[in-house]
């Protein structure tokens, strides 16, 4: 495969397969219910996922500088793939240590392997459409969770385990807000339920090796002389220069609060749906599945936009946007307006990981673009573990995840400031750096 755009789609498919990880809000009930773990517990797979796909994409971008871009997307796969299906395999009987290890640990260290490299390509082939491009194959990423958070939750034996899941969290609550004991062996999942928790892992993981391998195979670097290649005429920095200059840290701030922000949401959707709403976590999982479309289609839209207004100003609309959604949140009980204010946020989230590619080639270049995204990816790890560990223990502590959203709120009116102060770094500083 030579045409530039079939590399691009071929790039999207493997998104798609890694984008998956963002459907863990989907099991997040179901594990609760089944061993009666706190809501940090069953957060902290996620988080450790999300930390470590950050490490794995440091990794990623530094071997794929080297090797080129499908020997390291081919073993990301594989390893992605490999961590969920061995998560299905032992988790039921060696608990969730083992969950870390393998789902958290071993996939989330094989998703960031794979995930830099279509990025770190696609910029490569598309200087002139650099926020279209990598917009669309980011876009993959939040694809994959609209897929799979839309399919799994309609397989009929874990929509029967998803209801009663609802029903062990409402008890649970309602005996909180009693302040009465709860029992929980009343309402924990039967042994039939829990193993068709693990069996969706088992399959998982078997369909994204096979996929994302596929898809994986079409990776290559352009040639020097192809079209998108030689119009890269802008001065590349090393990862040492980079790291000197005060911008790649800017960068680093601008997409660490996007993260912590957006991913508060994404790590329990289901459940902050459920609660807003009132809902069950049976008809929360597909709604919020068909709102992940937002944060694919957000990747795209976003850097798509920021080729005609900048980076920056994108990054304030897209802070100021997501903040008054999350006030708004706080008054809402109504499917249709939560629904809104959560695609809206789902659309700024994904906005951040389509812009932020653009960012860094326009200011660092693409020659050692793997490397120095991957140290920019790793805001996404750091942020993964924040986000989600502020609203389990908020949940945990008072019963309800309403708490997290003013404070967040202002976090992002105060973020919309920052882009303004990230300027990209003068030609005169490239040149003073390579003589350093």
């Amino acid at each position: 495969m030579t045409n530039r755009w079939g590399i691009a789609i071929a790039g999207t498919v493997v998104m798609v397969v890694l984008g998956t990880v963002y459907s863990w809000s989907i099991f997040t009930l179901p594990l609760v219910a089944a061993y009666n773990w706190s809501t940090q517990d069953v957060s902290l797979a996620f988080e450790l996922a999300i930390f470590f796909l950050g490490i794995g994409a440091v990794v990623g971008g530094r071997w794929q500088d080297r090797v080129g871009p499908r020997t390291v997307t081919i073993v990301g796969i594989v390893l992605w793939g490999l961590g969920v299906l061995l998560a299905g395999l032992g988790t039921g009987s060696l608990g969730r240590v083992w969950l870390y290890l393998t789902y958290s640990i071993i996939g989330g260290f094989g998703n960031g392997m794979a995930y830099i490299t279509p990025v770190a390509m696609v910029t490569k082939w598309f200087p002139d459409k650099r926020g279209l491009a990598s917009g669309m194959v980011v876009m993959g990423f939040g694809l994959g969770a609209f897929f799979y958070s839309f399919f799994v939750p309609k397989i009929p034996a874990f929509a029967a385990t998803a209801k009663a899941a609802g029903a062990f969290a409402a008890a649970k609550t309602a005996a909180l807000n009693a302040g009465t004991t709860f029992n929980a062996a009343q309402y924990q999942l039967t042994p039939e339920q829990v193993a068709t928790i693990w069996q969706v892992f088992l399959v998982s993981g078997i369909v994204f090796i096979i996929v994302g391998g596929l898809a994986a195979m079409a990776m290559k670097n352009p040639p020097v002389a192809a079209k998108g290649s030689a119009a890269d005429l802008a001065p590349s920095y090393t990862p040492a220069q980079a790291l000197r200059t005060p911008q790649l840290y800017g960068l680093w701030v601008l997409l660490f609060l996007n993260v912590v922000a957006g991913i508060m949401i994404i790590s329990n959707a289901v459940p902050i749906y459920s609660e807003l709403t009132g809902v069950a976590a049976a008809v929360a999982a597909p709604v919020y599945g068909l709102l992940s479309i937002f944060n694919g289609f957000g990747r795209f839209f976003w850097g798509s936009v920021s080729d005609r207004i900048g980076r920056n100003l994108t990054y304030t609309v897209m802070y100021l946007l997501q903040a008054l959604m999350f006030v708004t949140l706080m008054r809402l009980h109504s499917i249709a307006a939560v629904s809104i204010c959560m695609g809206v946020v789902l659309l700024c989230y994904g906005g951040g990981f389509g812009v932020m590619p653009s960012f860094n080639a326009d200011f660092f270049g693409t020659k050692y673009y793997g490397e120095i995204y991957g140290f920019i990816l790793t805001a996404w790890g750091v942020g993964g573990v924040v986000g989600p560990l502020i609203a389990a223990r908020v949940k945990d502590a008072t019963g309800s995840y309403r708490g997290t959203l003013l404070p967040v709120a202002i976090m992002l009116v105060v973020a919309a400031v920052i882009p303004f102060f990230v300027h990209k770094p003068a030609q005169s500083a490239v040149q003073r750096a390579k003589a350093a």
